[in-house]
Parts: structure tokens; C-alpha cells; sequence
């Protein structure tokens, strides 16, 4: 099993959901995305692996803060744009072959192991 969380180690849920992972024999590889942004081509397979488009993903204060005008951005530009300010992606996203999930909550992560 090949398990990826994109993880921001200064969020509580981020924290929780690897400790989470690792309590159920998980030794995930992780990706500190805030130095190590997803690609444009890794968000847009993220995403379709998640069922989600770009503003499912965006945290809103973040993106207000980056400069970001989500409401007027299509998922294409978004994605874009997320890769070049990473702080607005919401987190953690835990990656598992051609599955991800959103640990908010912690738990939602455990469907796809």
C-alpha cells in the first residue's frame, strides 16, 4: 500500500489524521505541500481521485488572503493558481493508489485504506 498524505504539520487535523495513519499500520510518505506544492497535473489527479473540482479544496480565508478571487476563477484557473499559493488547498489530503480523501474528519481517511 502506497499511501501519500499532503500534510501541513502546523495543523491540528493534519496532525491527527497521520497520527491516525500511522495507530493503523500506515507509514505513509508525506508531502509538506506548503514547500513541495502538488503540480498542475498532480491537483487536477488529485481532484479527479477525490471527485472534487478546485473549490471544494480552496479554503476561503486563505484564498481572500492570497489574493485569490475564487468566485470568479474556473476550476482550470483555480487549480492554477492553487498550485502557485498552496496555504489556500484545504488539508490534509491522504492519497491512496487511485483513491484519495479529505481527513476532515480524521476518519474520512480510513474509507480508502
Amino acid at each position: 500500500m502506497s499511501v501519500t498524505i499532503y500534510h501541513n504539520a502546523k495543523c491540528s487535523k493534519s496532525r491527527q489524521t497521520l497520527a491516525l495513519l500511522q495507530q493503523n499500520g500506515v507509514t505513509p510518505t508525506v508531502v509538506d505541500y506548503l514547500t513541495t506544492p502538488p503540480s498542475v497535473d498532480e491537483l487536477r489527479s488529485i481532484l479527479n481521485k477525490l471527485g472534487l473540482n478546485a473549490k471544494d479544496v480552496t479554503r476561503t480565508k486563505e484564498a481572500k488572503e492570497e489574493g485569490l478571487d475564487v468566485k470568479t476563477l474556473d476550476n482550470e484557473a483555480l487549480i492554477n493558481e492553487l498550485t502557485k499559493h498552496p496555504r489556500a488547498i484545504e488539508r490534509p489530503i491522504v492519497v491512496n493508489g487511485d483513491k484519495a480523501a479529505l481527513g476532515r474528519p480524521p476518519e474520512a481517511v480510513l474509507d480508502i485504506l
